[in-house]
């Protein structure tokens, strides 16, 4: 019976050394996938603290068989060292996102980076051939209310779905204003707004019930705004606009030598960041077409080919409110405000068009050229259209009176035309301006 007793109490010594020996293996192991995940790369790659606590918890695991009396203490050291070690790791994190930022801030500062960075999607893999379509709507900005209240609060009442026309006048183009005002009160477009430079043309926008916006006092354009002529105004709006756009605003940006016969709304695309009309007169040279250079000099190689498009006019153009669009008008204000004189329809389409070359990067914006036909210009109706049986009898949505100096009775007779179908209202004058 003692024999029985004693060989129970050896296996039952044995039995607890075999557990304790599972338990280490176990451990063992689990310990082992936590370092897998904290330190992928192996300890080389840690620093000297992370080392001896590594060192630490493999001394203490092999420990763990030793005795049953130190296994509580055994873990509340294990756990001690895993807080530890997450806790580093959490700084480690830290480092890295404050690293990254510093690297932004400075490539953006050498002009290497995006302003801003929109997440549009996940990666995608390429479809198949003739399935691939890049993005070209960009998104539009988060809009800034405190921008400028006082226009915010003109905005939500004149404007229909975050989009308006935005007309600038000052007493010199008063008399095509009221002409610009006649039509789109025919035609019974409610989204327009006058921003009115001058206290005339602010009476004149209360005697009418025209929607107005007068800016606050700004002695640097002020001048300009009130005793400026047409091209020293159309200069000013790349300024102005960008608080509308700020402010969550899709802008029709007009000159007051423009006739409206439709509303433009109906006819805008609003698939890029800039929508314009052309100075083009036919579909080549409104839409692009390619030009051969010849150089006889060259022998074989005489004949280049150049990309050619007739310029986006600058004062009838369609901005949704993106990050390319406002970067269009800060650059266009920027150029017009700093020596050589430069005029302004030329610096928006140099900005517009011309690629990224060594030492500048270009803008990145999505365009659209408008219909010819529906928003013509005057070169276009007085050198095609009017002596065009079929093309007479469209109506176009607005008629640009850009390429002549006679702008005001010419406006009349487009509205005596289409208006009140006076068939003959055109004809009196020559196809170009006697000067």
């Amino acid at each position: 019976m003692a024999g029985l007793v004693g060989r129970r109490d050896k296996n039952s010594a044995q039995s607890i050394r075999g557990s304790r020996i599972v338990v280490a293996i176990v451990i063992g192991i689990l310990f082992g996938g936590i370092f897998a995940l904290l330190y992928p790369n192996g300890f080389a790659s840690s620093n000297h603290s992370s080392q001896f606590q590594g060192r630490r918890l493999a001394k203490s695991i092999l420990q763990i068989g030793s005795t049953s009396c130190e296994s509580s203490e055994l873990v509340n050291m294990l756990k001690s060292d895993l807080a530890d070690l997450s806790t580093k790791n959490d700084e480690l994190k830290k480092k890295v996102r404050d690293l990254s930022k510093k690297l932004m801030a400075a490539e953006q500062k050498n002009g290497n980076a995006e302003k801003q960075v929109i997440v549009v999607g996940e990666p995608q893999k390429a479809g198949p051939f003739g399935t691939v379509k890049g993005i070209r709507t960009n998104p539009i900005v988060l809009a800034d209310d405190t921008v400028n209240p006082r226009l915010l609060k003109i905005l939500k009442k004149v404007a229909v779905q975050n989009e308006l026309i935005v007309a600038l006048a000052n007493s010199n183009v008063k008399a095509m204003l009221e002409a610009q005002v006649t039509s789109i009160k025919k035609i019974g477009i409610p989204n327009y707004l006058v921003v009115a430079l001058d206290n005339e043309i602010a009476d004149f926008c209360k005697e009418n019930d025209v929607p107005f916006y007068t800016r606050d006092p700004d002695e640097e354009i002020d001048s300009v705004a009130k005793t400026g002529g047409n091209h020293a105004v159309s200069g000013l709006k790349f300024r102005i606009l960008r608080e509308f756009l700020q402010l969550g605003y899709s802008v029709l940006l007009s000159d007051v030598d423009i006739v409206y016969l439709q509303n433009p709304f109906d006819h805008i695309y609003r698939d890029s960041d800039v929508e314009s009309m052309s100075d083009g007169h036919d579909n080549m040279t409104a839409y692009g077409y390619n030009d051969v250079s010849d150089d006889p000099s060259m022998g074989w190689a005489r004949y280049a080919h150049t990309m050619r498009i007739w310029v986006y006019n600058s004062g009838f153009f369609y901005l949704r409110p993106t990050l390319p669009a406002i970067e269009l008008l800060d650059r266009v204000a920027d150029r017009l405000s700093h020596p050589p004189p430069a005029w302004d329809q030329a610096v928006f389409n140099e900005e517009l068009f011309f690629p990224s070359y060594p030492g500048y990067i270009a803008l990145h914006a999505s365009k659209r050229t408008m219909d010819r036909y529906m928003f013509m210009n005057s070169k276009t109706l007085f050198k095609q259209v009017r002596k065009d049986g079929n093309l007479k009898k469209l109506k176009p949505v607005i008629v640009h009176l850009n390429y002549h100096p006679d702008k005001l009775p010419r406006m009349k007779a487009v509205m005596e035309f289409y208006f009140n179908e006076k068939h003959d209202a055109l004809e009196p004058f020559p196809d170009g301006s006697d000067w």
